[in-house]
């Protein structure tokens, strides 16, 4: 089992935000500050000297944004996990950024524990959105129909991925291994043309397969 700190790099254009997310980060053993960077360009260039696990990417900066700089990491490097962060709700802006590839999205004046519980989620794969972001991911065009129909098991995984649940979880709420709910997972994104778990529920959600 890895037991080192999650590598987090701050992407922001205001420098009193990166200190105090700097800070934050400082104080939090489980998280490791490993750079900053005040716009997207920098960002990409950080990227690949500092390589960090999770990456705080503020969306309204100069030369390159927030969306732009999301997009051109994940194409460069997608093991590297991008949250949105930002001052206010912004439907557009939301839906531009999580189309980019960010798996999270969450507001610069969320408490300390919001914050760093967003940044764990993040680096397990596992999907956190205001209700703003979700309401913005259904606005979004998605196909109406699928290649294969999924299996009652796959529904349920899928449900239960809605509700927030990690694999582990899914696996000791079904009575399965977590393997199989990897399986599972990697079934659902090949049915649904979706490549992350942000994709997968909300074009789930938008075609009526599982309850919201």
């Amino acid at each position: 089992m890895n037991n080192s700190p999650i590598k987090v790099l701050v992407v922001d254009d205001h420098p009193v935000v990166r200190e105090g997310l700097k800070l934050m980060l400082s104080v939090t053993p489980d998280l490791q500050w490993v750079g900053q960077a005040e716009n997207g360009a920098e960002a990409i260039e950080l990227c690949a000297a500092f390589k960090p696990d999770v990456i705080l990417m503020d969306l309204i900066m100069p030369e390159v944004d927030g969306p732009a700089a999301t997009r051109a990491i994940r194409q460069q490097f997608p093991s590297v996990q991008v949250v949105a962060l930002t001052s206010f709700d912004d439907k557009e802006l939301v839906q531009e950024v999580l189309q980019a590839g960010a798996i999270s999205y969450v507001l610069k004046n969320a408490s300390m524990e919001i914050i760093t519980a967003v940044i764990r989620d993040a680096y397990a794969g596992q999907t956190t959105l205001t209700a703003t972001a979700l309401q913005a991911l259904l606005s979004a065009r998605t196909p109406d129909v699928f290649e294969e129909e999924l299996t009652a098991r796959e529904k349920e995984v899928l449900q239960l991925m809605a509700e927030g649940l990690k694999n582990a979880d899914i696996a000791e709420k079904l009575c399965i291994g977590e393997s199989t709910v990897r399986f599972h997972v990697t079934n659902l994104f090949r049915k649904l043309g979706t490549t992350n778990r942000t994709q997968t529920v909300r074009l789930a959600m938008e075609q009526g397969l599982i309850s919201d």
